[in-house]
């Protein structure tokens, strides 16, 4: 994912007048569900966050998709020599495992 990127399935003033009957509380609900790159990291939701040129993607995209092409190109690296089925057994348990909470034990 782009450094600057936000992932989300609802834009924060959706989320909020869903959660709060407010769309007015945007921040609060982007506070929440926290859209950015580095909580997507932390959560797993992605592998790796993609550095964008100084001023942002948008600011310079030929730099931004040499950048994006080289990390894609790390990614693929890793994976060659990996057969179908393990690339679908580790899809399969990434997927399954968003979401997921653990039991914690009381203390």
């Amino acid at each position: 994912m782009q450094e600057n990127a936000i992932y989300s399935v609802i834009s924060p003033e959706g989320c909020a007048a869903i959660l709060w009957r407010d769309a007015g509380e945007a921040q609060k609900a982007a506070a929440a569900f926290k859209p950015d790159a580095v909580h997507c990291l932390e959560l797993g939701v992605i592998d790796a966050i993609v550095p964008e040129p100084a001023d942002g993607a948008h600011a310079d995209a030929d730099a931004a998709a040499v950048l994006l092409k080289d990390s894609i190109g790390e990614s693929l690296e890793e994976l060659n020599g990996l057969s179908g089925d393990e690339l679908r057994r580790r899809r399969r348990a990434r997927f399954r495992s968003l979401g997921a909470l653990e039991a914690v034990k009381a203390p």
